[in-house]
């Protein structure tokens, strides 16, 4: 097997191999436990950077594996995967940190990593898919192992939660692969085309309409478009690094994802603007950002405020490939990478408060900022982020989004986007007041009130501040080569055509 062939599957092996390894493991092996989940993340990072280079410079990286007749399981780089693969990989390193720390002493441990490293495999698969069987596969594969960690610690709300999200996720599926058959039966493809392969079929043009929304409505359970959206606020009942993953990492990016492979890559822009499906998805989208955003003002619980912030706010990506304008893509698929990094370090902190003060709701984080101060420092540059204030990354993708609306013709959305940010504002700015400027209770006064600092031990507190680190940076640097905003610049040029 030559190297262009083989570096997909290393990349897919590096957490795959861990993950069987880890789960024979005793509870009591947590060194080799350990050295497992963080090899395999580490080797996975290497092996991302290299395919990266290779796609840049135009290099073929592609497996082949005989599945069905006619139909192999395909494995293929281009620009839009490792723009999702590397997200992946960087931000499932620094959630094995944390989730080594978070789980330290923790029950079940070698089942929750074994789960943990086999649903990065199959985000792996997803996003180095070159075909819709291929894609559909490992989608299903993701809806497995993600379900024992909804259901981790095994109390009835946890159960609860996690048998919804698989019905959810599960009737999803089911619908995909009623538009995958359905599709092969109508076209005799389903490659991943740059501009789409349907553009060429003759005909079927209503039959590929109603495919094209069982498509949105599969994918849009996982995107948590509304009103498909049920089950993620519920799951949020999961440890922390679980929610990190269902929001930035793996579920949900893996629904707008697909989208965004349907859209681009199976219809392509031009001709789903032909078949008219483009404006109810811009339509869909839109509801989606302002209904998130307006149900997150009502929660207290502080990781379901932030679950319905990320219904909003996921949806950019589906808005921005919807409208069809270069700017407005380029918007949607850098948000991609910049929410993924802002609702991370959100997460991350959510969970610092809860392990190390007990925190759970808004309500009890009158002046915790004085006590975790470098844990909400984090938060609020990732606030400003989701609100769009520059230079946080999240000002960058809005930026685009608005331009974008402008060069469509569609101005109606940048009062969508003005709207959103105002309800972000109005959701994250209490929080900050409450952590900041609150004074704290009595017994647990901050530095300033001659009290201890309580901040979150290293293992918690560094992702969160790399991640927020970097939320700034993608900011500030935007203009850089190396930005993820130029490598969406690349998606756009070389993937989508337009």
């Amino acid at each position: 097997m030559n190297t262009s062939a083989a570096m997909p599957l290393l990349v897919l092996l590096s957490s795959l191999v861990p993950s069987l390894l880890i789960f024979p493991l005793r509870e009591d092996q947590h060194r080799i436990r350990t050295t497992l989940n963080l090899g395999g993340a580490l080797l996975k990072v290497v092996f991302v950077g290299y395919m990266l280079w290779g796609v840049f410079h135009e290099r073929v990286f592609e497996l082949a594996v005989p599945f069905l007749p006619g139909l192999p399981l395909t494995l293929r780089a281009d620009t839009l995967s490792m723009f999702f693969i590397t997200l992946s990989a960087v931000l499932w390193l620094f959630t094995t940190i944390y989730a080594v720390g978070y789980l330290e002493g923790a029950p079940h441990r070698s089942r929750f990593f074994g789960f943990f490293s086999l649903c990065v495999s199959a985000t792996v698969g997803i996003a180095l898919a070159g075909d819709l069987l291929t894609f559909l596969v490992f989608y299903e594969l993701l809806t497995l192992a993600t379900y024992p960690l909804v259901a981790h610690r095994g109390t009835p709300k946890a159960l609860d939660a996690a048998g919804r999200y698989l019905v959810y996720t599960l009737v999803g599926g089911a619908v995909l692969l009623i538009a995958t058959a359905w599709l092969y039966q109508v076209a005799g493809d389903l490659t991943f085309r740059e501009q789409g392969f349907l553009r060429t079929v003759n005909g079927h043009r209503g039959t590929l309409s109603v495919i094209f929304f069982l498509f949105i409505a599969g994918f849009g359970v996982k995107a948590a478009l509304v009103p498909l959206h049920g089950w993620l606020p519920r799951a949020m009942v999961a440890p922390a690094p679980v929610s990190a993953l269902l929001h930035a990492v793996a579920v949900v990016k893996a629904g707008v994802f697909g989208i965004v492979r349907v859209v681009a890559d199976v219809y392509g822009i031009e001709f789903s603007s032909q078949l008219g499906l483009l404006t109810p998805l811009v339509v869909a989208a839109s509801f989606t950002i302002v209904y998130g955003s307006v149900r997150a003002l009502a929660q207290d619980d502080l990781k379901r405020r932030l679950a319905f912030s990320t219904v909003s706010q996921v949806s950019y990506v589906t808005l921005g490939i919807a409208m069809g304008s270069p700017m407005a893509a380029l918007g949607g698929i850098v948000h991609l990478v910049h929410q993924g990094v802002m609702k991370i370090t959100m997460f991350f902190c959510a969970g610092n408060l809860a392990e190390t003060e007990g925190i759970h709701s808004i309500s009890e984080m009158n002046g915790v900022a004085w006590r975790m101060p470098l844990t909400m420092a984090a938060f609020t540059v990732a606030a400003f982020g989701m609100i769009g204030v520059p230079p946080v990354a999240g000002f960058i993708s809005k930026w685009y989004l608005a331009s974008g609306a402008v060069s469509a013709g569609m101005n109606w959305v940048i009062i969508v986007l003005i709207t959103s940010s105002l309800l972000n504002a109005a959701y994250f700015l209490p929080i900050l007041h409450t952590a900041w400027f609150k004074d704290p209770e009595p017994e647990k006064r901050g530095s300033l009130n001659g009290g201890k600092i309580a901040e979150a031990k290293p293992t918690l507190l560094i992702p969160a501040l790399v991640t927020a680190t970097l939320a700034l940076f993608f900011g500030l640097l935007a203009g850089t080569d190396w930005s993820p905003l130029q490598w969406a610049y690349l998606i756009v040029r070389r993937e989508l055509g337009i």
